[in-house]
């Protein structure tokens, strides 16, 4: 009998794409989509294996994504998973799944995951590392914060996404201009906590009904609030061909205290964490969906797989096997130098060809012309591949120090 699965894609991005080709490649499942496009717009290769649409307005809705279950359920009789990758989705699907009686995580552990405050206050409870926190409505709160924790410290929204929108006060002056650019208020509150210094890692992990089953740590070069604070920083992602290095493995027992302390059950987890120099770690915290900043196709090509086929089959039916890692891989950015909005000149690929180009796997070069990237990612990128880590944090330093993007 084959398994119902609804998948929410609002719309095409390559990414979701990439996942739709993981789960039309699954044996005995039976797929529909919510969407924002319609019907007619569907890619031509996925016609006759998606064979149910329903469009929606809003995909972060919950209301209308248990309209769109429920009629799906109506036509199928059932509907035996509802899944979908963006951070922003997991507590309306949540809500959905919970309404509509399907299995998968519900909407309170999603809030663990999705709540920064919550989730950090979770961590607490449970004894584990994590930076000293308060959720602030107004300047008055985040003075008293600053009183006990001193600068710098961090400011967020409590339901960010990775580093994206998070601001750095050193001073009161800097504190007050955080507040203006988060804009908070007690009805839109930022998170705060105090500043960690450390390299800064990443630690994935599989479970399956809350059993950990396979675990990948790679390092951020450097951490993305110093890149996001020094446009002029080039930026890396190294995935070691080591799976886990011996820092990632001694971070691992903290790593699986803390998905229990969330009430993870079947899901592939990106968590965010610091080493500190005198070797003491530190959770920053942790999502519960697939990484970005390429670290799905980074570790499907230090493992011979294909990750988002992988996350499929994990979501659908529990399940997850992988080969031995026998590469490392690397991710460097592109990212625009100057105060322009435009690219107008991309410089250094010939030397980057020449001195990095034999590891190259994929890459998407700055083109002239472009707008300015609004995110940390930059303008461009390229992948690398090699059978050790020296080889690829060589092509990552060759790659970032020839490329240069003009803005202007």
């Amino acid at each position: 009998m084959p398994v119902h699965v609804l998948y929410v894609a609002p719309y095409y991005s390559a990414n979701i794409l990439q996942c739709l080709d993981g789960l039309a490649s699954l044996a005995d499942v039976r797929i529909g989509l919510i969407t924002h496009e319609p019907e007619s717009t569907l890619p031509e290769r996925y016609r006759g294996r998606v064979v149910g649409h329903y469009q929606v307005r809003d995909c972060l809705d919950a209301e209308q994504l248990i309209a769109a279950g429920k009629a799906f359920q109506a036509g199928w009789g059932r509907v035996d998973r509802l899944i979908g990758f963006l951070e922003q989705m997991q507590i309306p699907l949540s809500i959905a799944r919970d309404k509509l009686g399907i299995p998968g995580m519900s909407e309170a552990i999603a809030r663990n995951f999705r709540e920064k405050n919550r989730m950090k206050a979770k961590l607490r409870e449970a004894g584990l590392p994590v930076a000293r926190q308060a959720l602030i409505g107004s300047a008055e709160d985040a003075r008293t914060f600053v009183r006990e924790v001193g600068y710098p410290i961090v400011l967020k929204p409590p339901a960010g996404l990775g580093s994206r929108a998070t601001v750095r006060a050193t001073d009161d002056e800097s504190l007050a201009s955080a507040l203006a650019e988060l804009f908070v208020t007690p009805s839109n509150p930022a998170q705060a906590e105090e500043f960690v210094r450390g390299e800064e890692h990443t630690f994935e992990t599989i479970t399956i009904q809350g059993k950990p089953v396979w675990h990948s740590s790679s390092y951020y070069l450097p951490g993305p609030l110093q890149v996001l604070e020094n446009p002029w920083i080039q930026y890396c992602v190294l995935l070691p061909r080591e799976q886990l290095q011996p820092h990632a493995q001694t971070f691992r027992a903290l790593n699986i205290r803390a998905l229990q302390a969330l009430g993870i059950g079947t899901a592939l987890t990106h968590m965010e964490w610091f080493l500190r120099a005198d070797g003491s770690m530190v959770i920053s915290e942790v999502a519960a969906r697939p990484p970005g900043v390429h670290l799905m196709p980074m570790m499907g090509l230090c493992h011979g797989i294909d990750m988002w086929q992988k996350w499929a089959e994990l979501m659908v039916f529990d399940r997850f096997e992988a080969p031995p890692r026998q590469f490392a891989a690397g991710a460097a950015f592109f990212r625009g130098q100057g105060p322009g909005q435009v690219v107008r000149a991309v410089e250094g690929l010939a030397e980057a060809q020449e001195r990095a180009g034999a590891w190259v796997v994929d890459r998407k070069l700055p083109q002239v012309g472009q707008p300015r990237a609004s995110g940390y990612e930059g303008e461009g990128y390229a992948l690398v591949k090699g059978a050790t880590t020296e080889e690829v944090v060589a092509a990552l330093r060759a790659l970032v120090s020839s490329v240069r993007v003009v803005l202007g």
